[in-house]
């Protein structure tokens, strides 16, 4: 991992939510960050509240408060705005992270609709704020060696690009994720579809046009927990997308077919395991890193000799918050923009629309 310059001030960081995306993702990467620090987090929760303390890393304890309310009547304080709570209240909470003059990361999805994404994007640059969605899945460790592997032409022309991200859970586990209030804003539509689309169209370029296939398959179930997206993409490449709770057996993470080869990859990338268990990342430690059993293969099928492994670049979601830092100490471009979301966005709203009339 290339960090930057550990010499710097580093910014001090609000996290609001301490969920899943908050606990998981957002706490250890900030807090691991060289030119940031997580300073406050927001949770209402008694043992949340006890985790995060804890979750400061080299900078030392963490302060939490109780609400969005506390965080933003001490908004000199901090320097950045992260926000990791419930997909209906990523819009509110960015207007308000916007309006007290401070630079916001949102996790996916940024907002319900694309026009939503607009405004928000409209409202940063009036004001000259960062405003970036956290689209981690930019630094999986497949889709990285996918992309330098279109950088370097092994695969000649894309025909089609195949991506999954499939599950077995064959039992609700209940929440906001599942609901089917449509301001929750929940299903794998809007979950695991924002990284998959957002996949599609930062490799193959702008969506020309759409169709999905969108179901409730679990007994009890309110939101979609199987959902296909097909994608023509400007380019003429053809995207196809699963996103699935139903998968008692998974298809490959990626299969890509070109006019000279085929790229297959199965797997997950590790580093939301690692996270999970607690794993950190640290400068000079392996970070990301797959295992040579699990590499995908590159070639065709007439020439099994020429058929080779192809070693997966590590995984590096510490450079999302290196990128944030960067753009905060030295005025780069932000890693995603929400005009990036917002093309996401209105591709998801076309899905679900087209999948709903038909």
């Amino acid at each position: 991992m290339n960090r930057m310059d550990t010499t710097v001030t580093p910014l001090r960081v609000g996290l609001l939510g301490f969920g899943l995306a908050g606990s998981v993702f957002h706490a250890p990467l900030i807090a691991t960050a060289p030119g940031l620090a997580l300073d406050t987090v927001v949770t209402s929760d008694p043992e949340r509240r006890k985790q995060a303390r804890a979750a400061g890393g080299p900078d030392g304890e963490v302060r939490t408060v109780a609400s969005a309310d506390e965080l933003f009547a001490d908004a000199d304080r901090f320097d950045l705005v992260v926000i990791a709570t419930p997909n209906r209240t990523h819009v509110p909470l960015a207007h308000r992270a916007l309006d007290a003059g401070l630079p916001v990361v949102v996790d996916k999805p940024l907002a319900p609709t694309a026009e939503q994404a607009r405004e928000l994007a409209a409202k940063a640059e009036s004001r000259g704020l960062l405003l970036a969605p956290f689209q981690n899945r930019r630094w999986d460790n497949d889709f990285l060696t996918l992309r330098s592997l279109l950088g370097q032409d092994a695969l000649g022309e894309v025909f089609r690009f195949e991506s999954r991200f499939e599950r077995w859970r064959p039992r609700l586990k209940g929440g906001w994720r599942e609901s089917g209030d449509p301001e929750e804003v929940g299903g794998l539509l809007y979950d695991l579809g924002s990284h998959l689309v957002d996949q599609a169209l930062t490799l193959f370029g702008p969506a020309a046009s759409v169709y999905a296939e969108s179901d409730v398959r679990r007994a009890g179930a309110e939101a979609d927990d199987d959902t296909f997206i097909a994608i023509t993409h400007e380019t003429g490449v053809r995207s196809h997308l699963w996103m699935s709770a139903t998968a008692a057996q998974l298809g490959p993470r990626f299969r890509v077919l070109g006019s000279r080869a085929a790229y297959v990859k199965y797997g997950l990338d590790p580093q939301e395991n690692a996270l999970r268990a607690g794993a950190r990342p640290a400068e000079g430690t392996p970070w990301g890193v797959e295992p040579q059993d699990a590499w995908g293969t590159l070639g065709a099928q007439d020439a099994p000799d020429e058929l080779r492994e192809v070693p997966t670049l590590d995984g590096d979601y510490p450079a999302f918050y290196d990128a944030i830092a960067a753009a905060l100490h030295d005025g780069t471009p932000p890693p995603v923009t929400a005009h990036e979301a917002a093309a996401t966005l209105q591709v998801l709203e076309a899905a679900r629309s087209f999948a709903h009339s038909a």
